[in-house]
């Protein structure tokens, strides 16, 4: 009986578009994989891995909800433990000091903080209740936020930029007063301009570099500069520092050439482009599919906006609104980030394009955000049913009255 009522009660279509976004993946893998594929010797090794992380993410969705406080404090002081240096958990990868290896397993903190952060903001939030409460808890998930963002900032700023987005967008959500988020965004744009300003004359155009914490800080100038140089003869001469860029754009082109693309499996750049199968896998797909395929990645993802949208409006309480709502916008927003930065249209930013780019934490994480999505609006519809059953029932035996 509660096998027909949960079936009843799921989100078809969120479950529909997850269902898609793993389609789409195992084909733009398995295209894009090429590189794994000579390295391990074997085809299905690489989409076999992805559909495990897809599966693990989904499973543990119920108790991941309501350990958000537990699981933000153990990513909190993982993601502070990649600052120490010589810290022997912390592994490098690419330059950047953002993994950690427990146990014979190597992942992400940040993307365990980003998941854990949303949770634990939206049930603040929910709290309100009065204009006074407003202000308590602005200022309480600002603390909460800084203290998580800052030891990101340190290693990927792309990703604490992305964290602050989502968090003003709840802010927006809970009615928080402007003069309190606009004031923390201006605050923030003249942070992030003056420390641009500081790297960019203090250390990159010296060719100084940088040491402690925040290393990776001429990095992300330097990125920053390349994209925006106007010197279109340097810009496309190929070097070490702007080979994805090139490349991609090169897959960006041959793709662009016929509306359905060189067709799927037919890719040349992806065994020149370095991590095809990661960060840039949207230009391959834009490569093999043209604007067809880009077109439909687009409308999956902003389909997930949308029905959230849809949904949560409908929801009877603030947690589940708000939580749906920022899972959804981190989803969306991180898909818009890396696609705009596969095509050429924003400096290099390390951000995957979620549930289709090779990553195990970041599949794992984006397979846990659908499974949260997918647990409330089951919830929220069963509670809707249940509340309409009762009604139903108490006009039922309500005495009923005769006018003579």
């Amino acid at each position: 009986m509660n096998l027909k009522l949960n079936l009843q009660n799921i989100d078809k279509t969120f479950w529909g578009l997850f269902g898609a976004l793993i389609v789409v993946a195992i084909i733009a893998l398995f295209s894009a994989s090429s590189t794994l594929v000579y390295q391990r010797g074997s085809v299905l090794g690489p989409i076999g891995s992805q559909i495990f992380f897809i599966v693990l993410g989904v499973v543990p969705t119920y108790w991941i909800r309501f350990g958000g406080y537990i699981l933000l404090g153990i990513s909190t002081l993982l993601v502070y433990s990649t600052m120490i240096p010589g810290n022997p958990l912390v592994v490098t990868i690419n330059g950047a000091s953002r993994w950690v290896h427990i146990a014979g397993i190597t992942f992400q903190p940040s993307e365990l903080a980003k998941l854990s952060l949303i949770i634990v903001v939206a049930d603040q939030l929910a709290r309100i209740h009065s204009e006074a409460d407003k202000s308590k808890y602005f200022w309480r998930t600002l603390i909460i936020s800084a203290v998580v963002m800052l030891p990101i900032m340190a290693s990927n700023l792309s990703t604490a930029v992305l964290i602050g987005l989502i968090v003003f967008c709840l802010w927006v959500l809970a009615r928080i007063p402007w003069k309190y988020t606009l004031s923390v965004v201006g605050i923030a744009v003249v942070v992030l301009l003056l420390g641009y300003a500081i790297v960019e004359f203090g250390f990159v155009r010296p060719g100084r570099q940088m040491h402690g914490p925040f290393k990776r800080a001429t990095t992300w100038v330097a990125r920053i500069d390349r994209h925006f140089d106007d010197n279109s003869a340097d810009k496309y001469t190929l070097t070490d520092e702007n080979i994805q860029e090139v490349y991609a754009a090169v897959a960006i082109a041959r793709g662009g050439a016929s509306p359905l693309g060189v067709l799927p499996g037919n890719s040349k750049e992806r065994d020149y482009l370095p991590l095809a199968f990661a960060d840039y896998i949207f230009a391959i797909i834009v490569e093999e599919s043209g604007v067809f395929g880009a077109a439909f990645i687009i409308f999956l993802y902003l389909a997930i906006l949308f029905r959230a949208c849809n949904v949560s409006s409908r929801y009877s309480d603030m947690p589940a609104m708000l939580m749906t709502m920022g899972l959804a916008l981190m989803i969306t927003c991180q898909a818009l980030i890396s696609m705009l930065v596969a095509v050429g249209l924003g400096p290099v930013t390390g951000q995957p394009l979620p549930l289709i780019s090779r990553g195990g934490t970041s599949v794992l994480i984006t397979s846990i955000y659908f499974g949260i999505m997918m647990g409330v609006s089951r919830e929220q519809i069963a509670l809707r049913d249940r509340v309409n059953d009762t009604k139903e029932e108490s006009l039922e035996d309500a005495p009923v009255v005769t006018l003579e």
